[in-house]
């Protein structure tokens, strides 16, 4: 598929139907078999499964490669923070290198200084290079619960500084000439601004054409990716044409609901799930996620098999709540996360209150009205807000409502030990 077919195809954006995820669970026990590779994927273009070519087939790719294929992943340090929607294409390198293929992790630190335009109405502010660095290794640092680091060629981590960094205007040339602005006005982002009359600067439209060269770069035989990334891929097996390579295949994955159950994962929104997020912390977020969303994120999240799953959502919840935080963290501490977040709904504080994030009092000043020591632990973005949740019966002191806005406190020494919470989710324990 190129990029030309993107433009003119609307059926090319249909989803797969061979890969359900009834076929998936019936092989999870094996898992170099396409069935389980392909647990939970949206698309993989080119799909002719009728096809013997390894250009049009990828099972047929698959069988017939006498070396490991390479898993192109392409992550723009944009931010310092991964939450769950992350790590769905790590999962799914993961499922490649345990299949004894080679995950290549590719470090966008030429490309997140433009940063990518794909799903965005506004230009993208341009980061530093000391930026992206450190935003790269935060990256690092939190997926390494996920992929293999360890078995020899499984991973290979990439930056695309190495090739973006020295290319010439003419090779830029080059590239530019393999796509017509038309083309590029079909991308989605693009395609809204143009018509709203927003700015769409050129160095933007060189975005996909670096992520494109990237997979030149490193020979990848397939690329994963969000829906949002279909044209980039596409992009990327027209410049391995023009290079004279077999083009990769593209495997598109799904965007992860948020916990509110209606936007797309986002911290900005605060519907997600940190990886860094402390274990009751994380437990008390998957025991509330919407009965509707349970299925896909026990097969986006998880290696369980879908027909084992409880019948009652209740049951459902919390299994999921227990086997995310055993991935990140462990079984015992999985645990006591679940008889901590017990403990705090029933009002009776947490019978493991090590695990509970603590904040300091020391950095308030007394006396202090309890909206304020809110606001300054971090539990509510504003002193305003945490007005609201107070009035509105959201916030507790070991699990008693306060219902008094401007309840003020002469010393720490009645606070300290005791939990402070807001909603469900959000708590800490007070400490000195």
């Amino acid at each position: 598929m190129s990029v030309a077919d993107l433009t003119t195809d609307s059926q090319s954006l249909t989803t797969s139907s061979r890969f359900t995820s009834s076929s998936v669970d019936s092989s999870l026990t094996n898992r170099s078999e396409p069935a389980w590779l392909f647990r939970g994927t949206t698309e993989i273009f080119p799909d002719q499964p009728e096809s013997k070519s390894i250009e049009d087939n990828l099972i047929q790719r698959l069988a017939e490669s006498d070396r490991p294929l390479r898993i192109k992943y392409g992550i723009d340090p944009t931010g310092s923070d991964i939450h769950f929607g992350h790590t769905i294409p790590m999962r799914k390198l993961r499922a490649f290198q345990d299949a004894g293929h080679t995950a290549v992790l590719l470090i966008g630190d030429f490309t997140a200084r433009i940063g990518d335009p794909s799903g965005k109405s506004e230009v993208r502010r341009q980061l530093t290079e000391a930026e992206v660095a450190a935003n790269a290794q935060t990256y690092l640092d939190q997926v390494r619960p996920i992929l293999d680091f360890d078995t020899p060629g499984r991973l290979e981590i990439r930056y695309n500084s190495e090739w973006l960094s020295g290319l010439d205007l003419s090779k830029i040339l080059e590239l530019l000439a393999t796509t017509t602005v038309g083309q590029m006005l079909a991308k989605e982002g693009f395609a809204e601004r143009y018509e709203k009359g927003s700015p769409i600067y050129l160095h933007e439209f060189l975005y996909p054409l670096m992520q494109g060269y990237d997979s030149v770069a490193i020979a990848a035989d397939v690329e994963l990716g969000g829906t949002d990334q279909k044209f980039n891929i596409a992009v990327g097996r027209d410049l391995q044409r023009h290079f004279g390579m077999h083009p990769q295949f593209g495997l598109l994955l799904p965007i992860l609901i948020g916990t509110d159950g209606v936007q797309k994962m986002s911290k900005s929104l605060g519907n997600y799930v940190a990886l860094t997020d402390d274990p009751l912390t994380m437990y008390s977020k998957l025991e509330k996620v919407p009965d509707h969303l349970l299925k896909q994120y026990f097969e986006l999240l998880t290696d369980l098999p879908l027909e084992q799953l409880p019948d009652n959502p209740r049951e459902c919840q919390k299994l999921l709540a227990m086997e995310m935080v055993s991935q990140y963290y462990g079984q015992d501490a999985a645990q006591q996360a679940q008889e901590a977040a017990k403990a705090l709904v029933q009002g009776k504080g947490t019978t493991e209150q090590a695990i509970v994030p603590e904040f300091s009092l020391a950095s308030i000043q007394f006396p202090a009205k309890l909206f304020y020591i809110v606001s300054a632990s971090g539990l509510c973005k504003s002193s305003s807000d945490a007005r609201r949740q107070i009035q509105g019966g959201a916030v507790k002191l070991d699990g008693d409502r306060i219902d008094q806005v401007d309840l003020a406190f002469e010393t720490p020494d009645s606070l300290e030990g005791r939990t402070l919470s807001v909603g469900t989710k959000r708590f800490v324990r007070l400490v000195r």
